[in-house]
């Protein structure tokens, strides 16, 4: 190659990567929803990835559509038969409960899809570091998707929570003999 190539090349690669680096930059205009963090050290960064783990289960009432996700360790403990048979959920195992507000299905009107995000809920097994909540910590984060970002939840919110790491004790406490776990892992 001739230097005037090289030189084209090098402005070439250079002017691209400007580019790159200005749409990433249009497409995170937004807060990163993983700084965000509840009293009592729960950070939503503590579940980066949660989007693409795999459902455990669904919840919807009048208000709210969910689906339940967990991580690896949570599946693999739901596989084994956990919380269900009495053994305690191992350390280390992450559910996120994702909330909507539902919606009518524009093509089934009789079903209902998510609507707009209202919530993410999170909690963790971590029995040493939270040992005072039967070994789960818990996380709310309410979005607002005008500013398209996450604060942590607040009693005012829906559901209303706390919004420290012990947020989901006092309604976890009703499943205190599945380890604190009140969601079926539906059969496959």
């Amino acid at each position: 190659m001739n230097r005037k190539s090289i030189v084209t090349i090098g402005i070439a690669a250079a002017w691209l990567a400007l580019v790159g680096g200005l749409v990433i930059s249009a497409q995170d205009s937004g807060q990163n929803k993983y700084t965000v963090k509840v009293p009592g050290g729960l950070a939503f960064s503590e579940f980066k990835g949660y989007e693409a783990w795999q459902a455990i289960s669904i919840s919807s009432n009048a208000k709210v559509v969910a689906v339940i996700v967990g991580n690896p360790v949570m599946i693999d403990a739901y596989r084994a038969g956990i919380p269900a048979n009495g053994t305690p959920v191992p350390d280390g195992a992450k559910m996120a409960k994702i909330h909507w507000i539902p919606k009518q299905n524009q093509f089934f009107p009789d079903a209902t899809v998510p609507g707009t995000l209202l919530n993410v809920d999170f909690m963790v097994k971590d029995s040493k570091r939270f040992a005072d909540g039967g070994g789960w910590g818990y996380a709310v984060f309410d979005y607002n998707a005008a500013s398209d970002t996450f604060t942590p939840g607040t009693t005012a919110g829906t559901p209303p929570q706390g919004n420290d790491a012990k947020c989901g004790v006092a309604c976890h406490t009703r499943a205190k003999a599945r380890d604190y776990v009140f969601t079926e892992y539906g059969k496959r």
